[in-house]
């Protein structure tokens, strides 16, 4: 059985306390930011944790409408923090054990280290759902926690976080780089691929098709 350790306030808190020092994450951001269009107008964030992503996203695209959605009642008043004086964010509490709720649709979706929380069945339904919610020609870019092809590289990854391996994360459900890009495929994404990686760090985008012009 799982742990779930993101309903401990601790948790959440000793995340955030390090997720500016985690290495080379800005570089995976930056590559992310460079394939959001700046002329999108709706934005959801998935797991959007303290809104870190989405605020990024927001500095060159004042304008987008942005829905920040997570679980965690200390990421939600993280989050309700970082955004209290800007009206064009939305806020949503929402577990994603469970659908997506009903938003309408969005220009593009991005989610940053939050859905390998997830159990395998339930990363894929949800890719799912990420497509139909997604406008014709939207773009679904997936910085995301993955799999190491051998124990010896996943534990190198942990040292370079200077995290023990026997303090290895429980809640963690790693799933391999090409699993999920052949999932992205099936699903009807085009342009799938894995843009940037370092090690156990790696950004998964996928663009919906475009309406044919008629």
């Amino acid at each position: 059985m799982v742990t779930n350790r993101w309903t401990s306030a601790d948790h959440a808190l000793q995340y955030l306390r390090r997720a500016d020092s985690l290495p080379h994450r800005t570089e995976g951001e930056g590559v992310l930011l460079d394939h959001v269009p700046q002329d999108v107008r709706r934005i959801l964030d998935i797991g959007t944790g303290d809104g870190r992503l989405l605020a990024l996203l927001k500095c060159d695209r004042p304008q987008t409408q942005g829905v920040a959605l997570d679980f965690s009642p200390t990421m939600l008043e993280a989050v309700r923090s970082r955004f209290a004086d800007d009206a064009t964010v939305e806020i949503v509490a929402h577990n994603l054990e469970e659908p997506l709720p009903e938003l309408g649709t969005f220009d593009a979706i991005v989610s940053s280290f939050a859905i390998h929380h997830l159990g395998d069945a339930r990363k894929r339904s949800l890719y799912g759902e990420i497509f139909d919610r997604l406008e014709p020609g939207g773009i679904f870019c997936n910085l995301e926690h993955v799999s190491s092809p051998t124990p010896r590289l996943h534990e190198l990854f942990l040292r370079s976080l200077s995290i023990d391996p026997k303090d290895d994360d429980p809640s963690n459900q790693l799933l391999d780089v090409e699993t999920q890009l052949t999932w992205l495929r099936e699903m009807g994404f085009n342009d799938v691929d894995c843009y940037w990686k370092w090690l156990e760090m790696a950004l998964l985008i996928g663009v919906k098709p475009a309406l044919s012009a008629s």
